[in-house]
């Protein structure tokens, strides 16, 4: 691969992000062609069914969807960019938000039929969250129902008003050829899709005005990013700004994170070269983000790295893959630094030295040995033991450590177990491995039943883990139905006396505790107050009350579900100089739950989701009756290009299962869903009746 020293002002990290079928993986596959990296077009769906290079896992090839986000490096106009091609469906949502935990800037494809819809909506979130600047490519809108506009209207509508055109689509639908350029007023052709080169003349006289007006609102946006534009533009009028002045501006607004230049196009076409273009003149490099900020793990102090190979290094693991070759790769993005193959690093988060064994340049499955890589880039190493997903790599000398990754808790599980005695070991490893790579699925065993739980973020999401475990690691297993991660909470408040005394001859056993027990602001999580005056519990035996509260919450007191969004206050207890113990004051603090708990109004929470579906109006009525047959809440109803209706309705995720065959049947397939999880809610009273009753059964 050519071009390998180019300077870091010219670096470009950036992520495809979209929904599902915008076309991400197909604008990456045009973007290689055009750099030369590929020789042709791979297909997401193509004749030979698994030619798109970045989805390269079988089950990508098969779905025509991407699931595991691949890495790829390409160069552009003097430009290094490394491009991460993300998964659109929610389940893999995980991808998603550690891509852009390391990325420094996005293209957000939208589908040009269907302008935003539910995924877009979540992926512009995570890109928020991670202050990530962006550039919007409407893709497909040279299709029969594609318009560039009236995408621009759903993300006026959906995602934000300051998100203007600099390039205009000369044409409608099959007669696109091409686009006009705002910031030089040129208009750039070609004859067909397999054109090499986009030819500059005059703007189409049909759209000159038109054209001129997009200009002038682009121009007005542009000047705010300097006084000292903003003044001549007032004095002097837009022809005082000059093409450098006004790509200079656009770049200024586009870095601040909440302005949005739109191009459109076809995704596998030479249009491709604007977006390229666009990700080159006005996506960040990583001198234009902030210093990373990080602190000491030793004094806790806070540390500032500039993204610079002669800096002490920091980096971030932000990946882990197991390669049928080279074994466990860690992708990581280095933020300050130098990483050398054979050098020694500290991995902050454990504090454990670990030694790099070799560095490897990711090109989607393929891989290309480098000897080093410097502040800014991204790669991937081999040879690291106990690092994972979140980790930080640093200089042994100059310790940092880094703000980690957090991830979403799994709502659907399912039982598995393996077919025969020895499919046994190889699950155990298989699923370790899986899980290694994968912060969202979660595996655990079941007290009461002994079975191996896996927890994942949806049906699809499981399917896809189970069908690797067969492929790759060669186990059969069989698999339950998918059941509901529900959670317990409390509405009310109660103080509770936990004693435990014991007296068996000898020393005895004392601890006497009293709780007050009341649901969390946030609603989410466990917190322990000491409000313990004078010595009455002594200070070593408070921890042992707060691990025994914790614990018993973990199994819930209504069903045996975990409990959530309680606060215990810890005010008041007595202790016994002799007969005293961390032990006796551990049970005192599960005595106190079971007496307290279940007077604190205990109720059960559900995962509800977000569901979107895209339908043609004839089988509207349908869709809806089915939602409300499935507990749902209709939240809106709007038209969306091409004379569909999208509904939105919050649905309990334990009448979802099996939903996206069952709305296909009920529309001769032609309506679409999505869901992604919205937040727990509280079960009625007699759902709850038939959940604590099945549990009992089980």
């Amino acid at each position: 691969m050519a071009q390998q020293n180019v300077p870091l002002k010219d670096y470009r990290n950036i992520g495809i992000i979209a929904h599902i079928d915008a076309g991400k993986t197909t604008t990456t596959e045009g973007i290689l062609y055009r750099t030369g990296i590929n020789h042709k077009i791979g297909e997401v769906r193509g004749a030979d069914g698994d030619s798109a290079t970045t989805d390269w896992m079988a089950q990508e090839k098969e779905r025509g969807i991407t699931i595991t986000s691949a890495a790829v490096t390409c160069f552009w106009k003097g430009c290094k960019i490394n491009i991460i091609d993300t998964p659109g469906h929610i389940d893999f949502t995980a991808e998603v938000e550690r891509s852009l935990r390391v990325l420094d800037g996005a293209v957000v494809v939208f589908d040009g039929k269907m302008g935003v819809e539910a995924q877009t909506e979540t992926v512009w979130r995570q890109a928020n969250k991670y202050g990530v600047p962006r550039i919007c490519f409407v893709n497909k809108i040279n299709q029969i129902g594609g318009d560039f506009y009236k995408s621009l209207d759903s993300i006026h509508n959906r995602l934000s008003k300051h998100a203007l055109p600099i390039h205009l689509p000369i044409g409608f639908e099959k007669e696109i050829n091409g686009v006009v350029d705002l910031v030089d007023m040129k208009a750039y052709t070609y004859g067909d899709f397999a054109d090499h080169e986009l030819v500059a003349g005059e703007i189409p006289a049909n759209m000159l005005e038109k054209a001129k007006n997009a200009r002038s609102l682009l121009v007005e946006a542009a000047v705010e990013a300097e006084d000292e534009l903003f003044e001549r533009f007032l004095e002097e009028g837009e022809e005082s700004i000059t093409i450098e002045d006004l790509k200079r501006a656009l770049r200024k607004r586009v870095l601040a994170g909440d302005f949005f230049l739109v191009t459109g196009g076809d995704g596998r076409g030479v249009i491709v070269e604007k977006v390229l273009d666009l990700a080159a003149d006005y996506l960040p490099s990583p001198l234009d983000v902030d210093a990373i900020k990080g602190t000491n793990p030793k004094s806790g102090d806070l540390v500032e790295r500039q993204p610079s190979d002669a800096e002490p290094l920091s980096a971030l693991a932000f990946k882990i893959a197991t390669d049928p070759f080279v074994g466990r790769l860690i992708f990581i993005r280095v933020y300050s630094g130098k990483l050398t193959a054979g050098s020694y690093i500290l991995n902050a988060t454990t504090g454990e030295k670990e030694r790099i064994g070799r560095i490897v340049r990711m090109h989607a499955d393929k891989r290309e040995e480098i000897e080093s890589v410097g502040a800014g880039d991204i790669a991937a190493v081999v040879g690291l033991k106990s690092t994972f997903t979140g980790h930080t790599l640093a200089d042994t000398a100059h310790p940092i450590l880094l703000e980690s990754i957090e991830f979403p808790e799994p709502p659907v599980s399912i039982a598995v177990e393996p077919k025969t005695k020895a499919d046994q070991e190889k699950m155990g490893i298989a699923l370790q491995r899986l899980a290694e790579e994968d912060p969202t699925f979660r595996i655990h065993t079941d007290d009461e039943t002994g079975q191996t739980i896996m927890s994942g973020m949806g049906e699809l999401h499981l399917e896809i883990l189970i069908d690797r475990m067969k492929r790759e690691f060669n186990v059969e297993a069989n698999v339950g139905e998918p059941q509901v991660a529900f959670r317990e909470t409390i509405r009310g408040m109660t103080e509770a006396q936990g004693k435990h005394a014991k007296q068996t001859g000898g020393r005895g056993q004392y601890g006497d505790v009293w709780i007050r027990f009341e649901p969390t602001e946030s609603g989410e999580g466990f917190e322990f107050v000491d409000a313990i005056k004078g010595g009455v519990v002594p200070q070593e035996y408070r921890k042992p009350v707060e691990k025994g509260i914790r614990d018993t919450l973990e199994s819930g007191v209504i069903a045996g579900y975990p409990m959530i969004g309680v606060k215990a206050t810890l005010y008041d207890g007595t202790y016994h100089d002799v007969d005293s113990s961390e032990l006796a004051f551990n049970l005192a603090g599960v005595l106190a739950v079971k007496e307290g708990i279940p007077k604190a109004k205990p109720v059960i929470l559900e995962p509800v989701m977000r569901v979107e579906v895209s339908t043609p109006e004839d089988f509207m009525g349908d869709i809806i009756g089915d939602l409300n047959s499935r507990r749902g809440r209709i939240d809106a109803m709007e038209d969306i290009p091409g004379g569909a209706k999208l509904v939105r309705a919050y649905v309990p995720l334990a009448n979802l299962f099996g939903y996206t065959n069952d709305i296909r049947s009920m529309s001769q397939g032609r309506a679409a869903s999505t869901m992604e999880l919205a937040d727990y809610e509280e079960v009625p009273p007699n759902v709850a009746q038939e959940i604590i009753a099945k549990r009992t059964n089980n």
